[in-house]
């Protein structure tokens, strides 16, 4: 399936909460990797970091290789739905992926 390769298009948000270098550059590592994949936009502020970017499966499989590298993570997946296909007589949603990573240094603070 051909993806749009609008600036604003994404189909996908990883949230990374709190604000930690190493999840961040290992989820931009990992989209590096993927040519079929970008990201559209990315936020930093002082809670945490949102990754827009452009496959819902690829996010979703983010998501559990943070949780299987970064012991002690927590995953929460939602759906929203976006809007509706009249072409296919689908719903397309919108995934959000939230990983939560808090080591023994971020405890301490």
């Amino acid at each position: 399936m051909q993806k749009q390769h609008n600036a604003e298009y994404f189909e996908a948000i990883i949230q990374i909460r709190p604000l930690n270098k190493e999840v961040i550059e290992y989820v931009f590592d990992l989209i590096k990797k993927r040519r079929d994949v970008f990201v559209s936009k990315t936020n930093f502020e002082k809670y945490g970091c949102d990754i827009y970017i452009s496959d819902q499966r690829y996010a979703k499989s983010i998501g559990k290789r943070l949780k299987a590298r970064f012991k002690g993570g927590i995953l929460k997946k939602s759906m929203k739905l976006h809007s509706y296909s009249r072409i296919k007589s689908k719903k397309i949603y919108r995934v959000t992926i939230c990983f939560r990573y808090e080591n023994e240094n971020q405890k301490d603070l």
